[in-house]
């Protein structure tokens, strides 16, 4: 059994995430940027991460372009978080959504959003893609329906 797809960041990545993440958390959104914190699995301790909240037919979604990241376990365990931008953080609940043409058409909308961003993750998969190929990829990237409180 293969190992689930992850392609941690390199270090210019991870100094450009924790940016990211500080200008949020001051009140600066990038593109509509937020941090996320979600309950670590072990540690139990908040753990935050810059994030890019995609809006797909009225519902909100958190895609993960690096695949099944330590946030995506947490997610999965934890059920949900809080989005921070400045001062204003709203609480949210989390589903992952199941590999079909459903998370297909999100991870499109997503990669016409933000491919310019995140599309060395998506190993040549772009907004252009045909659906099988956006189909093969969708086991690669989790996504989760998120549904803010307030």
């Amino acid at each position: 059994m293969s190992q689930p797809y992850y392609l941690q960041g390199s270090a210019l990545n991870v100094r450009m995430n924790g940016i990211v993440g500080w200008l949020a958390r001051h009140g600066l959104s990038l593109f509509g940027s937020a941090e996320m914190s979600v309950r670590g699995r072990k540690s139990g301790q908040m753990q935050r991460v810059p994030v890019n909240p995609h809006t797909h037919e009225g519902a909100q979604y958190l895609v993960s372009a690096r695949g099944h990241s330590q946030w995506v376990r947490n997610m999965r365990v934890a059920g949900g978080g809080e989005l921070r931008v400045g001062r204003r953080t709203r609480g949210f609940t989390a589903v992952e959504i199941a590999d079909d043409e459903q998370k297909a058409l999100v991870i499109r909308t997503y990669l016409e959003r933000w491919g310019w961003e995140v599309k060395d993750y998506f190993q040549g998969i772009t907004a252009k893609s045909s659906d099988a190929e956006l189909l093969a990829a969708c086991p690669d990237h989790p996504v989760f329906r998120i549904t803010v409180e307030g």
